[in-house]
């Protein structure tokens, strides 16, 4: 499916983007002819609806403190209830400034110094870095791969717990690998959960963006988790409105959200005004169509991307199933880091993000944001042939 919208090629260099403005400070590839396919950013504009919701704030010229959150809460509670099947309270949710900064509040509110947290590797690379700058101990459970794609072990992590760790962040769906967690590998985690004792964080991002039939399952739909349950949703991967800053926790246990909203008093956070504007305008009937649209646009540049790679002996992308981010395998090249990562950012002028940065068991990966117009995924595609063509 093409689509005018997805199309467009807009030029973001010189609009302080960090796709498109730090590629060659990062990685030595020129905005003048190079694509960036790292930072997870899309390069569309969002729905029509959320940039009304924009110029009218503008319109207004008034930019005073935000009150009043029932239509914000509303359109959560039915964006929630309508694409995933899941009651929402208005009582359980904390607007944060995004979900890095949720995770942060989540350290804060509930572990201490020195505690283990839980990350199955290779993940987010902002779940590690915010763990350490709060003085907690990562403890990397490593995915397994079966059939080409990543299962969880909970054999191996099990015997991996000392009983320092306090806390379990999931990525649901997962980011890198594009998972679509199944109901018995989110049961799997809720009675690891259990056994361990450990506060569950769901970071559910990109549950929007999910393809080939597979369904999203909130952690929120498994009751016996509940009360150790901390679930993170946001607007921002779903609608490309990342620069908002706007995020939500959502808390049923009431111990747990009396801890929270204990944190979120002491460090005075209040909502960003115009990410609230931004995100109840997204979540309504007018974002689901462009979601919809979104999706299947991203799916057909999967496929183009999918076909190419796994053409190239020695490469392989793994199965996308969620997210519009690619992790694709370069050690069936043989070659070192530093070989395959000239050919790509020096010879294709591709700059995507480095696989050791995920943690444990992405050291011979690059991930690639598939979130662009077609032409320029399938231009990325046609450099990477080439780059690799003494391979074929």
């Amino acid at each position: 499916m093409t689509d005018s919208r997805f199309d467009e090629i807009i030029n973001r260099t010189g609009t302080h983007s960090a796709k498109w403005d730090q590629m060659e400070a990062l990685y030595g590839v020129s905005p003048k002819d190079g694509i960036p396919m790292w930072v997870a950013d899309m390069d569309f504009r969002p729905p029509a609806c959320v940039q009304k919701a924009v110029e009218d704030m503008a319109t207004h010229g008034i930019y005073g403190y935000f009150g009043d959150e029932g239509d914000y809460h509303a359109a959560i509670q039915w964006w929630m209830k309508e694409r995933h099947g899941w009651e929402v309270d208005p009582a359980w949710i904390f607007t944060t400034h995004g979900l890095v900064n949720g995770t942060g509040l989540c350290l804060e509110a509930f572990t201490k110094a020195g505690d283990g947290v839980v990350l199955t590797t290779p993940v987010y690379h902002a779940f590690a870095r915010t763990i350490k700058a709060a003085g907690r101990e990562v403890v990397e459970c490593e995915l397994a791969m079966t059939d080409g794609r990543y299962t969880m072990d909970f054999d191996a992590w099990d015997a991996q717990m000392t009983g320092n760790e306090t806390m379990f962040i999931l990525c649901s769906p997962h980011n890198p690998g594009g998972r679509v967690w199944t109901r018995e590998e989110l049961q799997g985690v809720a009675d690891f959960c259990k056994c361990h004792d450990l506060i569950l964080v769901s970071d559910e991002i990109h549950h929007d963006i999910v393809f080939g039939g597979n369904t999203h399952i909130p952690m929120a739909q498994f009751s016996d988790i509940t009360d150790r349950l901390v679930m993170m949703t946001a607007t921002t991967k779903t609608f490309n409105i990342a620069g908002s800053h706007v995020g939500n926790v959502i808390i049923e246990a009431p111990e747990l959200r009396k801890q929270f909203a204990g944190t979120m008093a002491a460090l005075g956070i209040s909502p960003n005004s115009f990410g609230v504007h931004m995100a109840t305008a997204a979540y309504s009937p007018e974002g689901a169509a462009w979601v919809d649209d979104m999706v299947a646009y991203i799916d057909g540049n999967r496929a183009i991307f999918d076909a190419t790679i796994n053409a190239i002996p020695g490469l392989a992308s793994m199965p996308l199933e969620a997210t519009y981010l690619a992790w694709v395998d370069f050690s069936g090249t043989g070659m070192s880091k530093d070989e395959y990562l000239t050919r790509v950012q020096k010879t294709a002028r591709v700059a995507p993000n480095h696989g050791e940065t995920f943690g444990t068991g992405g050291e011979s990966y690059l991930r690639f944001n598939l979130a662009t117009p077609r032409s320029l995924v399938q231009e990325a595609c046609d450099r990477l042939t080439a780059a690799f063509s003494d391979l074929q």
